[in-house]
């Protein structure tokens, strides 16, 4: 699947799939407390569109911003990276 090169696109790991093709992918980050200098994580659950249901949960994939899908579905499943065991 190609995608456009201005859209916002992100790693994560499914941490739910038991909708029918959605599932809950856990992005991560790395941010510098701006007073404190120290790193932070910072997480964020997100809703990705995946079309044919192949996620299981713990697959590291890609994931890229669409438009909106429902109420609360923003992302698509671009492709899966790693599997998990």
């Amino acid at each position: 699947m190609s995608i456009s090169v201005n859209r916002k696109t992100r790693v994560g790991i499914v941490v739910n799939n038991k909708m029918d093709k959605t599932a809950t992918v856990l992005i991560e980050r790395l941010v510098e407390h701006p007073l404190y200098r120290k790193v932070i994580r910072r997480r964020k659950k997100v809703l990705a569109h995946d079309e044919s249901n192949n996620c299981r949960i713990g697959d590291k994939v890609s994931i890229f911003e669409t438009r909106p899908l429902s109420k609360n579905k923003r992302w698509k499943i671009n492709e899966i990276l790693e599997r998990s065991e």
